[in-house]
């Protein structure tokens, strides 16, 4: 069931990152969105998506009473979308991300994701064309609270950060279509247990 309509009651005020459930969530993929910008032949700024990615994020009390957790987000390099569908195919070819050989792209944090306040890092492994590599990405709280449609208890991140391409081996059509790559999460995260 999808939450296309407007929900017919007032929605709760969203929870501070201190009061958030404790517990293991899945990412919610209809609700989270994974982009992706490069500039485009120094002109403009071309944006794609990674559709229907999977993930995790545990969140448990550490030893200082804090909340904090593992995170994971992978996407099918083969759910690659732009406005151009000849573009979709070239980007899962193996001149670019070789999706036969590297079905996905993974984060999988490497430190504890603190929700201590809104806006937070999260240091991680990235996989990405066969290439592992340590990134550090922004990341803000958005909100947390009963999805009104769905009667569902989630969490919600925005998490941003830049990439080099050619560190994972990508290398295609370089200078002219963009070195650093933009990454933006806009992730949902549904609670499953407590």
């Amino acid at each position: 069931m999808t939450d296309t309509l407007a929900p017919t009651r007032p929605m709760p005020p969203p929870q501070l990152p201190d009061a958030v459930r404790r517990g293991s969530y899945l990412l919610d993929p209809v609700h989270t969105r994974v982009l992706f910008s490069v500039s485009h032949f120094g002109i403009s700024t071309f944006y794609g998506e990674f559709l229907r990615p999977t993930g995790m994020l545990d969140l448990s009390s550490s030893q200082q009473g804090a909340e904090a957790g593992a995170l994971t987000v992978s996407v099918p390099v083969a759910n690659v979308r732009t406005s151009v569908d000849l573009l979709d195919e070239e980007l899962c070819s193996r001149d670019w991300l070789d999706a036969g050989r590297f079905p996905n792209v993974t984060l999988t944090s490497t430190s504890p994701v603190s929700l201590a306040s809104r806006a937070f890092h999260v240091a991680g492994n990235l996989s990405l064309h066969g290439v592992t590599r340590e990134i550090v990405l922004d990341a803000t709280f958005v909100g947390a609270g009963i999805n009104p449609v769905k009667q569902v208890y989630t969490i919600g991140f925005d998490i941003r950060g830049t990439l080099r391409r050619s560190d994972f081996g990508v290398l295609a059509a370089l200078p002219q279509i963009g070195e650093e790559v933009g990454l933006i999460v806009s992730a949902a995260f549904e609670l499953q247990s407590s």
